[in-house]
């Protein structure tokens, strides 16, 4: 039996978040186990217990990182780090692509490919964005969600509302789930946990959220209990300076 993937990341969101997402909509981030329940005064029933199919080191002090770097785990002597098959990856967008790649995520043909990988790009600029936000100084935060909401607004949500429109289809490409939906799909409800109404005046990506959201795989991982990180607190900003300063 094949090791299970195993995530190297601080315990919360930033640029692994990303994978959590791809992993859970390739079904390889869970599923609910049956399991038979008897007792002598309540009799039997059954419960169901999720069960995961990856696993997470956190990573909590300079000192785990360093011992990463020092073992020729990181090849560019950061994190993200993904061990999948026999393999240390790294680089975000790579980890991203072998995953799709691996769980058909990822279109059927050169041309749906680099469909995926446009569409990709464009929304993981936006998703910096939020990634970075919580780092920012407080005076700044306010500030940059209303640079987020315009740039969602203007630049990148006509674009996919556009295309949506166009091909009457419930993907982006293909017709079939892809590493693009996934990743669109966590940038707008992480949006929408700080701007609520930032769908209103896009009513093809407001019923394309709904349906994506109720895919099964996707629907257990947006449940409780499921390995989504919630936003970024204080916690893990803190964490994460105290890893990775200078």
């Amino acid at each position: 039996m094949a090791a299970r993937p195993k995530l190297h990341y601080p315990n919360g969101r930033g640029r692994m978040e990303s994978v959590r997402w791809v992993l859970a909509a390739a079904g390889v981030e869970g599923y609910r186990k049956a399991v038979l329940i008897q007792t002598p005064s309540e009799g039997s029933w059954i419960s169901h217990k999720k069960e995961f199919r990856f696993d997470e080191e956190f990573l909590e002090t300079k000192e785990q990182l360093h011992k990463l770097q020092d073992g020729n785990h990181l090849l560019f002597q950061q994190v993200p780090m993904v061990e999948i098959d026999g393999m240390k990856l790294v680089q975000t967008r790579s980890i991203l692509h072998y995953i799709a790649d691996k769980h058909n995520l990822f279109g059927k043909d050169l041309k749906e490919r680099t469909l995926i990988d446009m569409y990709v790009e464009g929304t993981l600029d936006l998703l910096e964005l939020l990634i970075m936000h919580p780092f920012l100084k407080p005076d700044d935060q306010q500030k940059e969600v209303v640079n987020m909401a315009q740039k969602a607004i203007i630049r990148y949500f006509p674009v996919f509302e556009k295309i949506l429109r166009g091909h009457g289809q419930n993907f982006l490409v293909g017709n079939q789930l892809s590493l693009a939906d996934v990743i669109l799909l966590q940038t707008i409800l992480a949006l929408e946990e700080k701007i609520p109404n930032i769908l209103s005046a896009f009513p093809f990506l407001q019923e394309y959220t709904v349906k994506l959201s109720n895919i099964p795989t996707i629907k257990r991982f947006l449940e409780p209990g499921s390995k989504k990180k919630p936003p970024p607190d204080e916690i893990y900003v803190r964490t994460v300076y105290n890893i990775f300063k200078p």
